[in-house]
């Protein structure tokens, strides 16, 4: 398996470990990082013209923005241990994040804009969890910024995908803005990252990212902290058996949407599922009892 362009592996011993640029990824829009900060370390920095999500991946943080101020952002140690605190943060914001005693580990995508939207703190009970697909092709998606959102183009998303599974099944696309003659979206043109963790370090998920007309073929192994890129086609994913995979998606396009078409090859295949991976949800708010619940 030969190391695909589409992949992005993270840096070594540096505080931001991942970056993806416009330019880097051969898109127009979307932009994304990972960033880690340890105990008592801050990081400060503008959002100029652009719209952010941000992400607490683990830890606990103060954050100060001419926007608001959260005291407490975070709770989870890592990913497979809770649910998500996130935070929307709109253009011409100035940003302070402040790392409590754990440290934090932080993903954020942004994208520009031209709109104005109101900051906004995403507290874990306030994230819906969607069981979705069947038999082994369930996994648990966690709405961060969903469509509907109250921001611009972006919307970001986590899932979790259980040993052997597959995931972003069966094969589907967003890389053409279609309505009907009604005007109802059908597709949207979005740009997207995939960006992994694994429940262990020797883990590793598969993705495939191919066009209908074989133009893109990509056979991409992921593993902690990479990033794989979507700028068009299909893209399933596939857990190794033993492992848990999750992963962070960002995307930004035509539309604030998910709208997208299935691999007309494949779609059938949502005909079959009977029943839900019972070891699913793999993430509740009630795994979470007994730890500070405060912020």
């Amino acid at each position: 398996m030969t190391t695909s362009k589409l992949l992005v592996v993270p840096k070594p011993e540096v505080a931001e470990y991942q970056r993806v640029s416009p330019e880097s990824a051969g898109w127009q829009l979307l932009h994304f990082a990972t960033r880690r900060l340890r105990p008592n370390e801050s990081w400060e920095f503008d959002t100029g013209d652009s719209e952010y999500g941000v992400v607490l991946l683990g830890g606990v943080c103060r954050v100060d923005t001419s926007r608001g101020k959260w005291a407490r952002v975070g709770r989870r140690p890592n990913v497979f241990a809770g649910m998500p605190h996130a935070l929307y943060l709109p253009r011409r914001t100035q940003v302070r994040i402040f790392a409590l005693e754990s440290g934090v580990d932080l993903a954020y995508g942004w994208c520009p804009t031209d709109q104005d939207h109101p900051a906004r703190f995403i507290p874990p009970h306030e994230v819906r969890i969607e069981i979705r697909g069947g038999g082994n092709a369930t996994r648990q998606i966690h709405d961060l910024i969903p469509p509907g959102f109250d921001c611009h183009r972006l919307v970001a998303v986590e899932v979790y995908t259980p040993s052997g599974n597959w995931s972003s099944y069966p094969p589907h696309k967003h890389d053409q803005h279609r309505q009907d003659n009604h005007g109802k979206l059908l597709e949207a043109d979005l740009e997207e990252i995939y960006f992994y963790k694994l429940d262990r370090p020797e883990g590793y998920a598969i993705q495939r990212v191919y066009t209908a007309d074989d133009r893109l073929d990509e056979l991409i192994l992921a593993r902690d902290n990479d990033v794989v890129l979507v700028p068009e086609g299909y893209h399933p994913v596939v857990s190794a058996h033993g492992y848990t995979t999750y992963y962070l998606n960002f995307l930004a396009g035509s539309a604030q949407s998910l709208a997208n078409t299935d691999d007309p090859a494949y779609g059938w295949i949502k005909g079959t599922w009977r029943e839900k991976d019972p070891r699913l949800p793999l993430v509740t708010l009630e795994m979470e009892a007994g730890r500070d619940l405060s912020g």
